[in-house]
């Protein structure tokens, strides 16, 4: 520890600057965060319909990697195999999370 940050730690944390702003005025020193996300007012959330129709598709396209998975497998071709099956797994998860979060 050197005197440097000895002084600071006397100082408290409030009137120290974070090491990579040390030439940053007061104003810059410490970003505001917002308490809660920032949303675009035109931005909606979509109708169930909507949703559940892009579940359907993206079940349908999971169900084709993992026939392609299968395919790879028995063909012995076990790279193929895995990353297909990776990509259906991935493709399920972003059709569950289309039903749930919208």
């Amino acid at each position: 520890m050197t005197d440097r940050d000895d002084e600071r730690s006397r100082r408290g944390a409030d009137d120290t600057l974070p090491p990579s702003d040390r030439h940053a005025g007061p104003r810059m020193a410490h970003p505001v965060v917002p308490k809660r996300p920032v949303r675009s007012p035109a931005v909606e959330v979509r109708p169930f319909i909507e949703r559940l129709g892009m579940a359907a598709v993206a079940v349908t396209i999971g169900l084709l990697f993992a026939g392609v998975a299968v395919a790879a497998w028995f063909g012995g071709e076990l790279f193929l195999a895995v990353m297909a099956a990776i990509g259906g797994f991935m493709t399920l998860w972003v059709g569950a999370l289309t039903l749930v979060r919208g």
